[in-house]
Protein backbone atom coordinates (compact mmCIF):
# COMPACT_ATOMS: atom_id res chain seq x y z
CA UNK A 1 0.00 0.00 0.00
CA UNK A 2 1.02 3.65 -1.07
CA UNK A 3 0.08 6.10 1.14
CA UNK A 4 0.91 9.93 1.18
CA UNK A 5 0.25 12.62 3.63
CA UNK A 6 -2.10 15.54 2.97
CA UNK A 7 -0.08 17.60 5.30
CA UNK A 8 4.24 17.25 5.29
CA UNK A 9 5.36 18.44 8.85
CA UNK A 10 8.82 18.01 9.39
CA UNK A 11 10.08 14.74 11.05
CA UNK A 12 9.88 15.52 15.61
CA UNK A 13 11.93 13.35 17.69
CA UNK A 14 11.65 14.77 20.76
CA UNK A 15 9.68 16.58 23.41
CA UNK A 16 11.28 19.92 23.01
CA UNK A 17 10.23 19.71 19.59
CA UNK A 18 6.71 19.88 20.16
CA UNK A 19 3.72 21.80 20.81
CA UNK A 20 1.42 20.89 23.64
CA UNK A 21 -0.62 20.15 21.15
CA UNK A 22 1.29 17.89 19.37
CA UNK A 23 2.41 15.89 22.61
CA UNK A 24 -1.28 15.74 23.71
CA UNK A 25 -2.62 14.28 20.62
CA UNK A 26 0.63 12.28 19.93
CA UNK A 27 0.50 10.71 23.42
CA UNK A 28 -3.21 10.08 23.04
CA UNK A 29 -3.01 8.07 19.94
CA UNK A 30 0.28 5.96 21.31
CA UNK A 31 -1.56 5.32 24.47
CA UNK A 32 -3.95 4.07 22.17
CA UNK A 33 -2.07 1.09 20.67
CA UNK A 34 -0.24 0.62 23.77
CA UNK A 35 -3.55 -0.54 25.49
CA UNK A 36 -5.06 -2.03 22.50
CA UNK A 37 -2.05 -4.09 22.05
CA UNK A 38 -1.96 -5.07 26.06
CA UNK A 39 -5.90 -6.23 26.19
CA UNK A 40 -5.53 -7.73 22.96
CA UNK A 41 -2.59 -9.84 24.07
CA UNK A 42 -4.86 -10.73 27.34
CA UNK A 43 -7.57 -11.57 25.18
CA UNK A 44 -5.64 -14.13 23.26
CA UNK A 45 -3.80 -15.93 26.67
CA UNK A 46 -6.93 -18.48 27.05
CA UNK A 47 -6.87 -20.16 23.36
CA UNK A 48 -3.05 -21.19 24.11
CA UNK A 49 -4.26 -23.98 26.71
CA UNK A 50 -7.90 -24.29 24.11
CA UNK A 51 -6.06 -24.43 20.78
CA UNK A 52 -7.11 -27.84 18.73
CA UNK A 53 -3.20 -28.76 18.42
CA UNK A 54 0.53 -28.24 19.55
CA UNK A 55 1.04 -26.76 16.39
CA UNK A 56 -1.49 -23.92 17.13
CA UNK A 57 -0.31 -24.14 21.04
CA UNK A 58 2.68 -22.54 20.02
CA UNK A 59 1.30 -20.35 17.35
CA UNK A 60 -1.21 -18.82 19.49
CA UNK A 61 1.44 -18.36 22.21
CA UNK A 62 3.75 -16.76 20.15
CA UNK A 63 0.86 -14.46 18.70
CA UNK A 64 0.70 -13.63 22.04
CA UNK A 65 4.18 -12.96 22.67
CA UNK A 66 4.28 -10.31 19.75
CA UNK A 67 1.30 -8.79 20.98
CA UNK A 68 2.93 -8.02 24.46
CA UNK A 69 6.27 -6.98 22.58
CA UNK A 70 4.28 -4.23 20.77
CA UNK A 71 2.83 -2.84 24.00
CA UNK A 72 5.97 -2.81 26.11
CA UNK A 73 7.45 -1.28 22.72
CA UNK A 74 4.33 1.67 23.24
CA UNK A 75 4.67 2.08 26.71
CA UNK A 76 8.66 2.58 26.56
CA UNK A 77 8.31 5.05 24.01
CA UNK A 78 5.56 6.54 26.08
CA UNK A 79 7.80 6.46 29.10
CA UNK A 80 10.77 8.27 27.09
CA UNK A 81 7.95 11.27 26.90
CA UNK A 82 7.22 11.04 30.40
CA UNK A 83 4.37 8.98 31.07
CA UNK A 84 4.30 6.81 34.27
CA UNK A 85 3.83 3.43 32.38
CA UNK A 86 4.17 1.23 36.06
CA UNK A 87 1.41 3.41 37.95
CA UNK A 88 -1.26 3.22 34.41
CA UNK A 89 -0.66 -0.16 34.65
CA UNK A 90 -1.91 -0.61 38.15
CA UNK A 91 -4.52 1.45 37.75
CA UNK A 92 -6.01 -0.51 34.72
CA UNK A 93 -7.69 -3.99 34.01
CA UNK A 94 -6.20 -4.99 31.13
CA UNK A 95 -8.46 -8.29 31.30
CA UNK A 96 -12.01 -6.85 31.86
CA UNK A 97 -14.25 -8.23 28.82
CA UNK A 98 -18.07 -7.41 28.80
CA UNK A 99 -21.05 -9.19 28.69
CA UNK A 100 -23.30 -7.66 26.08
CA UNK A 101 -23.51 -8.43 22.51
CA UNK A 102 -23.20 -5.32 21.57
CA UNK A 103 -21.80 -2.16 22.87
CA UNK A 104 -21.39 -0.30 19.19
CA UNK A 105 -18.66 2.41 19.36
CA UNK A 106 -18.45 2.82 23.18
CA UNK A 107 -15.70 2.46 25.68
CA UNK A 108 -16.63 0.80 28.78
CA UNK A 109 -13.94 1.89 30.96
CA UNK A 110 -11.59 4.95 31.46
CA UNK A 111 -8.04 2.84 29.45
CA UNK A 112 -7.58 4.00 25.94
CA UNK A 113 -7.93 0.53 24.14
CA UNK A 114 -10.10 0.21 21.05
CA UNK A 115 -13.63 -0.85 21.89
CA UNK A 116 -13.18 -4.49 20.34
CA UNK A 117 -11.08 -5.18 22.64
CA UNK A 118 -13.72 -5.36 25.63
CA UNK A 119 -15.39 -7.97 23.78
CA UNK A 120 -14.61 -11.52 25.14
CA UNK A 121 -13.26 -14.26 22.62
CA UNK A 122 -15.48 -17.33 23.79
CA UNK A 123 -14.39 -20.27 20.54
CA UNK A 124 -12.45 -20.93 18.12
CA UNK A 125 -14.21 -19.84 15.38
CA UNK A 126 -14.66 -15.93 17.58
CA UNK A 127 -10.53 -16.35 17.84
CA UNK A 128 -10.20 -16.95 13.96
CA UNK A 129 -12.12 -14.38 12.91
CA UNK A 130 -10.99 -11.63 15.65
CA UNK A 131 -7.80 -12.67 13.89
CA UNK A 132 -8.93 -11.90 10.46
CA UNK A 133 -11.07 -9.16 10.62
CA UNK A 134 -9.22 -7.15 13.69
CA UNK A 135 -5.55 -7.77 13.19
CA UNK A 136 -6.24 -6.82 8.81
CA UNK A 137 -7.84 -3.32 10.58
CA UNK A 138 -4.93 -2.87 12.92
CA UNK A 139 -2.77 -3.63 9.98
CA UNK A 140 -4.78 -0.86 7.84
CA UNK A 141 -4.81 1.54 10.49
CA UNK A 142 -0.62 0.74 11.09
CA UNK A 143 0.18 1.85 7.77
CA UNK A 144 -0.58 5.63 8.66
CA UNK A 145 1.88 5.26 11.98
CA UNK A 146 4.24 3.38 9.52
CA UNK A 147 4.68 7.62 8.15
CA UNK A 148 3.87 9.39 11.12
CA UNK A 149 5.52 12.68 11.97
CA UNK A 150 7.16 11.05 15.07
CA UNK A 151 10.29 9.70 14.33
CA UNK A 152 10.80 7.22 16.94
CA UNK A 153 6.87 6.02 16.84
CA UNK A 154 7.25 5.48 12.97
CA UNK A 155 10.73 3.29 13.27
CA UNK A 156 9.00 1.17 16.09
CA UNK A 157 6.13 0.07 13.63
CA UNK A 158 8.33 -1.56 10.68
CA UNK A 159 8.79 -4.35 12.86
CA UNK A 160 5.28 -4.58 14.64
CA UNK A 161 4.07 -4.52 11.07
CA UNK A 162 6.05 -7.52 9.47
CA UNK A 163 4.40 -9.18 12.72
CA UNK A 164 0.88 -8.34 12.49
CA UNK A 165 1.03 -9.48 9.01
CA UNK A 166 2.37 -12.89 9.84
CA UNK A 167 -0.98 -12.90 12.37
CA UNK A 168 -3.28 -11.94 9.48
CA UNK A 169 -1.64 -14.60 7.52
CA UNK A 170 -2.32 -17.24 10.11
CA UNK A 171 -6.16 -15.71 9.87
CA UNK A 172 -6.37 -16.23 6.38
CA UNK A 173 -5.71 -19.50 6.41
CA UNK A 174 -7.91 -20.52 9.09
CA UNK A 175 -10.89 -19.09 7.51
CA UNK A 176 -10.03 -20.56 3.94
CA UNK A 177 -10.00 -24.05 5.60
CA UNK A 178 -13.07 -23.42 7.65
CA UNK A 179 -15.12 -22.56 4.46
CA UNK A 180 -14.03 -25.18 2.54
CA UNK A 181 -15.13 -27.34 5.19
CA UNK A 182 -19.38 -27.82 5.42
CA UNK A 183 -19.15 -28.91 8.73
CA UNK A 184 -17.25 -25.68 9.61
CA UNK A 185 -18.57 -23.29 6.78
CA UNK A 186 -21.53 -22.47 8.29
CA UNK A 187 -20.27 -21.72 12.37
CA UNK A 188 -17.41 -19.73 10.11
CA UNK A 189 -19.70 -17.48 8.55
CA UNK A 190 -21.79 -16.85 12.28
CA UNK A 191 -18.21 -15.62 13.63
CA UNK A 192 -17.77 -13.40 10.52
CA UNK A 193 -20.95 -11.96 11.08
CA UNK A 194 -19.89 -11.11 14.74
CA UNK A 195 -16.61 -10.06 14.23
CA UNK A 196 -17.36 -8.00 10.82
CA UNK A 197 -19.48 -5.11 12.37
CA UNK A 198 -17.27 -4.95 15.21
CA UNK A 199 -14.29 -3.88 13.51
CA UNK A 200 -16.02 -2.29 11.00
CA UNK A 201 -16.51 0.56 14.21
CA UNK A 202 -13.15 0.72 15.02
CA UNK A 203 -12.58 3.33 12.64
CA UNK A 204 -14.19 6.25 13.33
CA UNK A 205 -16.26 8.98 11.83
CA UNK A 206 -15.67 10.16 8.30
CA UNK A 207 -14.56 13.58 8.14
CA UNK A 208 -13.81 13.57 11.66
CA UNK A 209 -12.16 17.04 13.03
CA UNK A 210 -10.02 15.07 15.41
CA UNK A 211 -8.75 13.41 12.54
CA UNK A 212 -8.51 15.96 10.64
CA UNK A 213 -6.15 17.72 13.62
CA UNK A 214 -4.07 14.35 13.44
CA UNK A 215 -3.61 14.65 9.32
CA UNK A 216 -2.40 18.53 10.47
CA UNK A 217 0.22 17.07 12.80
CA UNK A 218 1.24 14.02 10.61
CA UNK A 219 0.36 11.77 13.33
CA UNK A 220 -2.55 10.50 10.55
CA UNK A 221 -1.94 10.20 6.93
CA UNK A 222 -5.59 9.02 5.87
CA UNK A 223 -9.21 10.11 6.81
CA UNK A 224 -11.16 7.76 8.89
CA UNK A 225 -13.73 6.45 6.30
CA UNK A 226 -10.83 5.97 3.76
CA UNK A 227 -8.80 3.84 6.16
CA UNK A 228 -12.31 1.73 6.81
CA UNK A 229 -12.64 0.76 3.03
CA UNK A 230 -10.01 0.18 2.31
CA UNK A 231 -10.11 -2.80 4.69
CA UNK A 232 -13.69 -3.42 4.09
CA UNK A 233 -12.29 -4.02 0.15
CA UNK A 234 -9.69 -6.47 1.27
CA UNK A 235 -11.99 -8.70 3.23
CA UNK A 236 -14.60 -8.43 0.35
CA UNK A 237 -12.08 -10.06 -1.90
CA UNK A 238 -10.83 -12.54 1.09
CA UNK A 239 -14.45 -13.39 1.26
CA UNK A 240 -15.13 -13.92 -2.13
CA UNK A 241 -12.03 -16.28 -2.76
CA UNK A 242 -13.16 -18.00 0.25
CA UNK A 243 -16.40 -18.34 -0.62
CA UNK A 244 -18.23 -16.38 2.78
CA UNK A 245 -20.70 -13.26 2.79
CA UNK A 246 -19.58 -10.04 3.83
CA UNK A 247 -22.31 -9.05 6.18
CA UNK A 248 -23.88 -5.97 6.22
CA UNK A 249 -22.75 -2.73 8.40
CA UNK A 250 -24.45 -0.02 9.56
CA UNK A 251 -22.81 2.92 11.11
CA UNK A 252 -23.84 3.72 14.13
CA UNK A 253 -23.65 7.64 14.03
CA UNK A 254 -25.26 8.94 17.40
CA UNK A 255 -22.10 6.98 19.27
CA UNK A 256 -19.33 7.23 16.18
CA UNK A 257 -15.72 8.03 18.24
CA UNK A 258 -13.92 10.53 17.02
CA UNK A 259 -10.28 8.91 17.67
CA UNK A 260 -9.86 5.60 16.81
CA UNK A 261 -6.46 3.14 16.55
CA UNK A 262 -5.64 0.15 15.86
CA UNK A 263 -4.00 -1.53 16.73
CA UNK A 264 -2.29 -5.18 16.50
Amino acid sequence: MTIQAEFAPKSVSKRSEMTDEYYEHLTNLMGMQADSELAGAYGYVPWIAKAPSIQETYTVSQIVKDEVRHAHVMFRLLEQLGFDTQGYFEKHNFTLRVETSDIGTERVADDKRVNIFYYPIETWYDFIMFNFCMDRGAGHQLEDAKHCSYKPWADVMEGIFKEEAMHMAHGDWWVKKLAADPNTKGPAQEALDKWYPRTMNIFGRPNSPKNKVYRRLGLKVRDNDEVRQAFAAEIKLRCDEYGLRVPDWQPVERHMTEEPFIPG
